[in-house]
């Protein structure tokens, strides 16, 4: 279905979906909210675990659906208009996006939330199984980070083990080597004893 589409037109979904996905949910209601700059907030980040830090669960949660949810509404879109491959795609997009919005001048999220609301809507097998080792992990061990690393490292081995299409491995595979560079620091915090777990006042965001 890709290679039957015009490119002009696969372009423009792309776009679409990058926008959809640059959108800010946690600055945007943490202003709405009266909690001020999310991003001087705690380590500046723009997901849902740094909107807790304001002490505002409700926006947190706010944050996460809005996350998780402009991921699915890209897929759901592409999908319905174009096939299950482009809407792959456009997932991916919505997911770098988030990552490096343009409103933000390309300083975004770590892209948990998204990533399992894309992976959930593109292949429902492959986002549960990392939905799980999520909450294996992070249960298991108390570290959010950890389990979002563990779960996309996990998703590319689930899309192929489910005979996923080649467009959702590569989703996957995309996913996880953008979600591993956003969380370097977390990586060095690991390896090195120092990085909080969950429910310490200093956690960090996954």
């Amino acid at each position: 279905m890709i290679y039957e589409l015009p490119l002009p037109i696969l372009l423009a979904v792309l776009a679409c979906s990058y926008v959809l996905g640059s959108t800010p949910f946690g600055v945007i209601v943490t202003r709405l909210g009266g909690a001020g700059d999310l991003r001087a907030v705690g380590s500046g980040n723009i997901g849902a675990t740094n909107v807790l830090r304001t002490g505002r669960k409700d926006l947190a949660l706010l944050t996460l659906l809005g996350d998780g949810g402009k991921g699915v509404v890209a897929v759901l879109a592409a999908r319905r208009l174009f096939g299950d491959d482009v809407a792959a795609l456009a997932g991916g997009a919505a997911f770098f996006g988030h990552i490096f919005p343009i409103w933000l001048r390309f300083r975004g999220g770590k892209g948990v939330a998204t990533f399992f609301g894309v992976m959930l809507t593109v292949a429902w097998p492959v986002g549960l199984a990392a939905a799980v080792t999520w909450l294996v992990v992070a249960a298991a061990l108390r570290w959010s980070s950890l389990a979002a690393l563990a779960a996309a490292a996990l998703a590319p081995l689930a899309a192929v083990g489910l005979h996923q299409s080649s467009t959702v491995i590569g989703l996957s595979l995309f996913t996880a080597v953008l979600i591993f560079y956003r969380h370097q620091e977390n990586i060095r915090r690991l390896r090195s004893g120092q990085e909080p777990k969950i429910g310490s006042k200093k956690a960090s965001a996954a």
